[in-house]
């Protein structure tokens, strides 16, 4: 039992130590950009998703309800987002991207990707392959389990 827990604890180690750092080099080419990890997730899921309800948005960037607001505003004020009300449901916000969110997406997202390779090139393509499918497998259980 203490070897199992104690390799638990090495993967615990080694997802968090490598989280952190591939994050980095992430956080690193989005604060070159104006914009921090959250307003860059925003604009990538409404770029990729289109227009979504508020409510909706921080389930998918992994970020509270009450932070949604705030992000949306900083993205309002750089004319990179605006907000609709439903035409079915008034109380219903959503956030859509503008053109120019769009236009700065698509000139920036192809480095971001850039950034985002060279920060796990330590793996091989099929190393990735298998890193990925285990880390779901991981993240489904512990989904399931909380």
């Amino acid at each position: 039992m203490a070897t199992t827990k104690n390799t638990s604890l090495e993967l615990f180690i080694a997802l968090s130590r490598a989280h952190q750092w591939v994050n980095a080099h992430a956080d690193r080419d989005i604060k070159k950009l104006g914009l921090n990890r959250t307003e860059f997730g925003v604009l990538e899921l409404l770029y990729h998703k289109g227009p979504q309800p508020l409510q909706r948005i921080g389930t998918k960037v992994l970020m509270s309800s009450g932070n949604i607001t705030y992000v949306v505003d900083k993205l309002e004020k750089k004319n990179l987002v605006i907000r609709n009300a439903s035409s079915s449901d008034r109380r219903l916000i959503y956030a859509e991207i503008t053109n120019k969110g769009i236009e700065f997406i698509e000139e920036v997202f192809p480095n971001h990707t850039n950034v985002i390779e060279h920060a796990v090139h330590g793996l091989s393509d099929e190393e990735k392959k298998i890193a990925s499918k285990l880390l779901k497998k991981l993240g489904l259980y512990a989904e399931q389990h909380y």
